[in-house]
């Protein structure tokens, strides 16, 4: 028996109407519900069910709206429309509305037969909405089938929230805290990573011999790498065994051409060439050989690479890119600076006395040790570094680290001593994770001092609050400044006890009025964001509340926290500038409501550390970024060189006088600072020089600014959401106001809801997306122009899911006239207004296609919708065929004169009797949008003739007239502007 009915079909089973889709077979139809996402398909046996072939029912003449129905109804369409027939075919579907600038990186991609990129964009900019939108295009086209994302496992929990509630992607964690409970479910002889298609990847974790060989044959055929520089590193450095089994690793996963790659990292090569080829590598071997002074290097690159900063983009897609208009024009609103602040303190009496005597017993320790060994002299150095470090920080920080044994002191080598004291003494901006790295380091070692440092510590313990602490004292007067000024401001402490110390001080007496709030590493990933959510939720919502955070650097990668936080304070210096700049990207980024983000650098003035390492890494740091516009890193092992040189300045002056000591290591300083700031200098060169060279080219703005017209026009503009949203309460009867002026959070076009007075099916719907809290005890709901919203505010764009809620509840009301309440949109309308001269009718139309799309597996069948605007003059049979832009008008004309009701079903039932005869043309603008789609799939994949062969559109008849609505002229206007 034939196949009754062909893919793009109406059929009416289980008293409703479905679509066709191509995945039926003879004896099984899959259908989606008209209108319905692709979560309602389900499978119909036309052998055991009654299936009939339907045509969509025509509206009711009786049913009449106003003169918004139709625009409301438009909007509440196009918004439920969840797969567009466009070439993206994800963008319907996610829960983000991407900036003009994110599409780049998919245009790339799409032109490519097999996905091989390394994106760079600058901190902030949305790397991760970038390789995101790439990954849900790919699985949507069926171009991949599974996903594998490589990160620190700090950050996996991040990556799997994003993925789920931003693009639908549902993910398993793969950690070592997890690996056990989901070996338990697989069959015998099952891999992990064939049982559950896309997985959140501890790089770490995988990197080990003993998993990666299963990982390598299993894995899927997307991978994404995040923080992709920390996987490689220069020719010439000694590189650790973790970055060459994360290499080696990654070299495997690459080496299958077949699999698509996506390489994150803001910085791809810190400072050095042969770091950034070898990363290179891993996209396309031929790039780490390839002349990228040469035309043809260049355009090779071009291809995989891309590289923006700020500046780039924060405004886009106006004529000063070549566009003929600013009418796509998009400004992102980035904070358009920091403002650095360095504010000194200086040792209380009793502090000084402790930190002397401690940088005395330290140089005994070392100079002591360097006559007993080269093991002895590095468990000695990490030693006096970790009791330095730690006295500076604080002294709860230094009274425990008195009283912990040296990492170190179980070395067995030199070597194995650098390996044990670096990573908790050090700050390496490509260690392993920053988990763990936040404990306060021991100090102890095997010498028989263990009464000496006992009698240190207690003289610590002493020291703590601001009478002696003027460091902490020095705090709270710069965060009662910056709280006065409206700011929220985080802490950012190296160690855990210093943070706990700082925030139980800041809660105490003579602390600051704030809600205050500590994360470190003692909690897991997930209770961190958690915590944060409890700080920002005991605040409340009141403008004038005030919030402060104290965290260690478990915070300072990957947790984005613009929406809670606006300055920052550098309570420890950081001995590596990157560290920094990651812990001020937290707030510094896309979503950040404040256009200027305060950082305030707290240094000790005679501590004989914090001056030394701010005026030589941190200060230059800041200069080359404010110079380049964007972040140099420097290598570790030249940063390491500087703060090593610090710490024998001050051994040397404990060990032979103030005088001497000084005179012998200023000149180690002067040579260290020297070299440093030559390398330095020559890696911002080759930056600023490769930003120029590799500057991304590929993708013309005029071809973004056409795709993303194209998006527009079918889904909806930001200005047609928020009418729809606004026009949509107000007649649901939801009390709107518009944001304040003393709301620091409101911006122009920004309001707030209460539903508490609408219907109650809609506030079912909006339970599960705002909180059912915030129903049942009528909290406003914030709606945001700016995309990047926090917790419990809602978007103006499309992809929202308080939206999509509100569009489903207006179209379903629309299509039901049994429907209780208010029903904002209707699928007929007569109004009578001086927007026109001659009868004007116009319909909404729904259009079915039919897509054929190739791809590396075989060809894929689906079927897209799409609502357009036609518009007529006169009767039906002798229509005159008004342009879409002159049909677009119409949604704008307001009603001047009353409308008989009566006498508009009259009209309304005469013009939909006399609709059969516009058939024609109807379907013969399908088919010339269908013509419009093919060429647009081509247009996009232009640079791959395979990718485009067999690609075919065809539009489903007949089209479905969703809505009708009549204009008459107003005559009585026409009169008076006759008489006038």
């Amino acid at each position: 028996m034939a196949l009754t009915y062909s893919a793009g079909s109406l059929v009416t089973a289980r008293g409703r109407e479905w679509v066709v889709l191509p995945e039926s077979a003879t004896d099984m139809l899959v259908l989606r519900p008209l209108g319905g996402s692709d979560d309602d398909i389900a499978a119909v046996f036309p052998a055991f069910e009654d299936v009939k072939g339907a045509e969509f029912a025509a509206p009711e003449p009786s049913d009449l709206g106003d003169q918004r129905a139709a625009g409301l109804l438009r909007t509440a369409l196009r918004i439920g429309f969840r797969s567009g027939a466009g070439p993206f075919r994800s963008l319907a579907g996610i829960a983000v509305e991407p900036r003009a600038y994110q599409l780049v990186p998919l245009l790339m991609a799409l032109r490519q037969q097999t996905v091989r990129m390394l994106i760079s964009d600058d901190v902030g900019i949305g790397k991760t909405v970038e390789a995101g939108l790439i990954a849900s295009e790919l699985l949507a086209q069926g171009e991949a089938t599974g996903l594998a994302v490589l990160c620190s496992p700090a950050l996996a929990e991040q990556w799997q929230g994003e993925l789920r509630s931003k693009f639908g992607i549902d993910a398993e964690l793969v950690l070592s805290s997890t690996v056990s409970r989901l070996e338990r479910g697989l069959d015998l002889g099952q891999s992990l990573f064939d049982k559950y298609p896309h997985v959140i990847v501890s790089t770490d974790f995988i990197k080990s011999t003993r998993h990666r060989d299963d990982f390598v044959k299993h894995c899927p055929d997307l991978v994404i790498v995040d923080e992709a520089h920390t996987c490689v590193a220069a020719d010439d450095t000694s590189t650790s065994s973790q970055n060459q089994l994360r290499y080696e690793l990654l070299r495997r996963v690459s080496e299958d051409m077949s699999r698509h790659l996506l390489l994150v990292t803001a910085t791809p090569h810190s400072g050095k060439e042969s770091a950034f080829r070898n990363l290179l590598s891993l996209v396309k071997p031929e790039l780490a050989t390839v002349n990228l002074d040469s035309e043809s290097g260049r355009k090779l690159l071009a291809q995989h690479f891309v590289a923006r900063k700020r500046a780039d983009v924060r405004q886009y897609l106006t004529t000063d890119d070549g566009l003929a208009d600013d009418s796509l024009a998009e400004k992102t609103a980035f904070p358009s600076d920091r403002f650095f602040k360095d504010e000194t303190y200086k040792l209380s009496p009793a502090y000084r006395a402790l930190l002397d005597d401690a940088i005395a017993y330290a140089s005994e320790r070392v100079e002591e040790a360097g006559s007993q060994g080269k093991r002895e002299a590095r468990i000695a150095w990490w030693s006096a570094i970790a009791l330095l470090r730690s006295l500076v920080s604080s002294p709860r920080a230094a009274a425990q680290t008195l009283t912990t044994r040296s990492a170190a002191a179980i070395a067995s080598s030199a070597e194995e001593a650098d390996k044990l004291g670096a990573p908790l003494n050090s700050d390496s901006a490509d260690s392993d994770a920053l988990e763990g790295l936040d404990v306060a380091p021991g100090a102890e070692t095997p010498d028989n001092a263990g009464a000496r440092l006992a009698e240190l510590a207690a003289r610590a313990r002493e020291l703590e609050g601001v009478q002696d602490d003027l460091k902490l004292k020095a705090l709270i007067k710069h965060l009662k400044a910056l709280l006065a000024d409206g700011y929220n401001p985080i802490v950012f402490c190296r160690y855990i006890p210093t943070a706990e110390y700082v925030a139980e001080a800041l809660k105490g007496k003579g602390g600051v009025r704030a809600t205050v709030g500590a994360v470190t590493g003692t909690l897991s990933p997930q209770q961190r964001i958690q915590r944060i959510d409890e700080l920002a939720a005991e605040a409340g919502d009141n403008p004038a509340a005030r919030r402060v955070l104290v965290a260690t650097d478990c915070l300072s990668e990957g947790v984005n926290l613009q929406h809670y936080f606006d300055a920052v304070i550098h309570y420890d210096l950081a001995w590596n500038p990157t560290r920094h700049d990651q812990r001020e990207g937290r707030v510094d980024r896309y979503g950040q409501k404040r256009d200027e983000v305060r950082i305030i650098t707290l240094y000790g003035a005679d501590n004989g550390i914090d001056g030394k390492v701010l005026e030589v890494l941190i200060k230059k740091y800041r200069q080359i970024r404010k110079d380049l516009g964007i972040s140099v890193s420097i290598p570790d092992e030249t940063s390491a060189g500087v703060t090593d040189a610090i710490v024998e300045w001050l051994l040397m002056r404990g060990q032979r006088g103030e005088q001497e000591g000084l005179f012998a290591a200023d000149e180690v300083m002067d040579t260290k600072a020297a070299q440093l700031e030559k390398d330095w200098n020559s890696a911002a060169e080759r930056e600023k020089a490769s930003r120029s060279r590799f500057a991304q080219r590929s993708i013309h703005p005029e071809e973004v600014a056409r795709e993303v017209g194209a998006v527009r026009e079918a889904l909806g503009s930001a200005g047609e959401i928020r009418t729809f949203v606004r026009e949509s309460l107000g007649a649901l009867s939801g009390v709107l106001r518009d944001a304040g002026e003393g709301d620091s959070g409101g911006s122009g076009g920004d309001f707030t809801v209460q539903v508490g007075g609408t219907p109650a099916g809609l506030r079912d719907a909006l339970a599960p997306v705002v909180g059912s809290e915030i129903i049942e005890k009528d909290h406003p709901i914030p709606f945001r122009a700016d995309p990047a919203v926090a917790r419990g505010e809602a978007a103006l764009v499309r992809t929202d899911p308080v939206v999509g809620a509100l569009a489903a509840h207006v179209l379903n009301a629309a299509l039901d006239t049994q429907a209780e309440g208010a029903r904002p949109a209707r699928r007929c309308g007569v109004v009578t207004t001086d927007a026109v001269t001659t009868r004007t009718t116009l319909l909404l139309v729904r259009y079915r296609f039919h897509l054929t799309l190739p791809s590396r597996s075989g060809e894929k069948q689906l079927v897209a919708e799409d609502a357009r605007l036609l518009a007529f003059r006169g009767s039906p049979k002798n229509a005159e065929w008004l342009t879409q832009e002159e049909a677009l008008t119409l949604l704008d004309a307001t009603a001047t004169g009353n409308t008989d009701p009566h006498f508009g079903e009259r009209t309304m039932t005469r013009i939909l009797g006399q609709l059969p005869e516009t058939t024609t043309h109807l379907e013969s603008y399908g088919d010339e949008l269908a013509a419009d789609l093919d060429a647009s799939h081509r247009r996009v994949r232009a640079a791959s003739g395979e990718i485009v062969r067999g690609l075919s559109v065809t539009a489903q008849k007949p089209a479905d007239i969703l809505g009708a609505y009549v204009y008459l002229p107003d005559a009585s206007a026409s009169a008076a502007g006759e008489s006038a």
